[in-house]
């Protein structure tokens, strides 16, 4: 992903040196606070006029383990949760206008309002213990503990808001500050385990527990157990904060 964005600006910027030095309608850059914590972006930016331009931004962070545990632990309730190895990863697409306050166009503090769909990738390691039924009835059975490992995505869609300052330094080089912002929608999803062959009863009824036993207040989930698979279906809005972003692109 890194190589394709430097392979990006290295292409615009050869378009760029037969052009003035400084102007141009469209900007490609990318956020590199984000870039930072993998979360890789690339953004294009068009002038509609002096004051207005419209962009798109495409954003991915590959299945890695779970950034900030200690936050995830407080807000998902559920002891049966491994956070160590849960996995998490997104991709979204957003698409923004600017209204520009500045002299020039796409220059200056300006607002961005914009709409984001987005994908977000699970994996989430539960354990569950069980006591398998017994075959004979004088048979000393010991409890059995496992792990079920539910994958799947959530999807989303949300509106919000950002404020920030874009500067021109240098010849064609742009510098994006975004201060503050948020965003907030709705989202559903799907997780779903396939257990082993013959998935006994009383791992079905563990497992079913183990999942109902999720708290995270205001998603609502409802989890199915069978013999061939296990499904959580979740629901609930969905939000989010944009804090200090500072963003470098070239301008063409």
């Amino acid at each position: 992903m890194k190589k394709i964005f430097t392979l990006f600006f290295i292409i615009i910027a050869f378009n760029a040196s037969s052009q003035s030095l400084v102007g141009g309608d469209n900007i490609l850059k990318t956020n590199l606070s984000a870039d930072a914590i993998n979360n890789y972006n690339i953004t294009f930016e068009k002038s509609i006029n002096r004051f207005i331009s419209l962009s798109v931004n495409y954003k991915n962070m590959p299945l890695s383990k779970l950034p900030l545990k200690s936050i995830a632990k407080k807000f998902i309730d559920n002891p049966a949760i491994d956070f160590d190895n849960f996995k998490f990863g997104n991709t979204t697409i957003t698409f923004e206008g600017r209204f520009y306050l500045g002299l020039s166009k796409m220059s200056g503090f300006y607002i961005g309002p914009y709409i984001r769909y987005g994908n977000y990738d699970l994996s989430v390691p539960v354990s569950y213990t069980y006591t398998p039924d017994k075959i004979f009835p004088a048979e000393i059975v010991k409890p059995i503990t496992a792990i079920a490992t539910l994958e799947g995505t959530i999807r989303s869609q949300s509106y919000g808001a950002h404020v920030g300052m874009q500067f021109q330094l240098l010849t064609k080089l742009v510098l994006d500050i975004s201060f503050i912002g948020g965003h907030y929608g709705t989202s559903s999803g799907k997780l779903e385990f396939s257990p082993p062959v013959g998935f006994p009863k009383p791992a079905q009824e563990s497992l079913k527990q183990a999942l109902d036993n999720t708290k995270a207040d205001p998603f609502k989930f409802k989890s199915t157990v069978e013999a061939n698979k296990a499904i959580v279906d979740t629901e609930g809005p969905w939000w989010g904060l944009r804090g200090l972003g500072i963003g470098l692109g070239l301008r063409f």
